[in-house]
């Protein structure tokens, strides 16, 4: 039982325990006018018992529970629409999360200490590379990402333990499935794809901002407020004109917590910032700071140090990114009948009927024609 039923239980419970109360206030004068028997005192009711969390399905080895189900469902729930993604029925959602759980608990129940070792380093290096990507300090990192999590109903705990269950199954896949891609294919497919690996014109430019927002609650500065940020940001903007060094005031000033401790550097392509950010940062010449410019997050500076023109991503580049898709996809291919045969192996019963797999209506069985006596083939005369 998750500890939102629990709790929900515990004040329904209690909404329950007052109503016996003024029922048993209610029959007060007739008690008091007639003596009665003693009734047996009754077993105190348990949340339990009032908020079963029934087996939904069970194996050699594991079992998964209703309200499992329902903390996938509400995660999924408060995921979906955040990505833009519409929500499907409920009947068909719950019949997908079951099947993914149902695959996750087979699939673990196949690894070994080196696959979770595997896994977990995966995971490590995979949070690692995101961090270090972001340029954010330990902290800025744990606030931004515990902020995406609640929106999704998870702590950061089950999400590290998701993520690397998650890395454990690659390595299990990987051991299990045989993928093997020879350098051919990689060629042919670099080949037979030059649209993919297509590198779009970037600048990689540099940014002062100060926003317009407060930092701890975020809501929108005063008038007021906003006439000193702008007269903060003309200020910066002729200190850098004048020649102070453009990142070593990034870092004291501005208000972008992703890339002041870079010096305010970004790499991009058209099509990632907001419009007036991207036509300020293609507009400019190399070296050049933009005049200040406005977005919904603030006033910003901007200093172009590359432009970077559209190229071929080079194939010893993207060797090992090919090798690896082409190897998921060989793994996918083989994957229907592995689970298959891991769901046959572990004896999985689903025991909630709106989850049994639905039989086929049987076609009725057509009775064989009967030739018609008249059109019978004449019996060849005897001689």
């Amino acid at each position: 039982m998750t500890l939102f039923t629990k709790q929900l239980a515990l004040v329904l419970g209690t909404a329950v325990f007052a109503m016996n109360g003024a029922a048993l206030a209610a029959t007060d004068a007739k008690t008091n006018a007639a003596p009665a028997k003693t009734a047996p005192a009754k077993p105190s009711v348990k949340v339990d018992d009032l908020f079963p969390d029934p087996v939904v399905v069970k194996a050699k080895g594991f079992e998964i529970k209703r309200s499992q189900l329902d903390d996938a469902l509400i995660a999924i729930k408060g995921n979906l629409p955040a990505g833009g993604q519409k929500m499907p029925p409920n009947e068909v959602i719950e019949q997908q999360i079951l099947d993914r759980l149902i695959q996750i608990q087979l699939l673990m129940s196949r690894a070994t200490a080196e696959d979770k070792a595997k896994g977990k380093a995966a995971f490590e290096k995979e949070l690692q590379a995101v961090k270090t990507n972001m340029k954010a300090s330990e902290e800025e990192f744990a606030d931004k990402l515990n902020r995406q999590l609640r929106a999704q109903g998870l702590t950061r705990a089950q999400w590290e333990k998701q993520r690397t269950e998650l890395a454990t199954i690659a390595a299990v896949l990987e051991r299990e499935l045989k993928a093997e891609v020879p350098d051919e294919d990689v060629k042919k497919f670099y080949m037979d794809n030059p649209a993919k690996f297509e590198q779009p014109e970037m600048v990689r430019a540099s940014h002062i901002l100060l926003s317009m927002r407060d930092a701890a609650s975020r809501a929108e500065l005063s008038n007021d407020e906003k006439k000193a940020k702008r007269k903060q940001i003309e200020d910066l903007l002729k200190r850098a004109r004048d020649g102070e060094v453009f990142a070593k005031l990034a870092r004291e000033y501005s208000e972008d917590p992703g890339s002041k401790d870079k010096g305010g550097e970004y790499t991009f392509p058209r099509g990632q910032m907001v419009p007036e950010f991207e036509a300020a940062a293609f507009s400019l010449k190399t070296n050049q700071v933009s005049d200040v410019v406005t977005t919904p997050f603030g006033y910003h500076i901007i200093k172009l140090s590359e432009k970077i023109p559209a190229r071929k991503m080079e194939l010893a580049k993207v060797t090992e990114d090919i090798k690896q898709f082409l190897k998921s996809q060989q793994i996918q291919k083989q994957m229907p009948a592995f689970l298959e045969k891991l769901k046959q192996e572990a004896g999985v019963e689903i025991l909630d009927e709106k989850f049994k797999p639905k039989e086929a209506p049987k076609a009725a069985t057509a009775e064989p024609a009967k030739p018609d006596k008249k059109e019978a083939a004449p019996e060849p005369e005897k001689k």
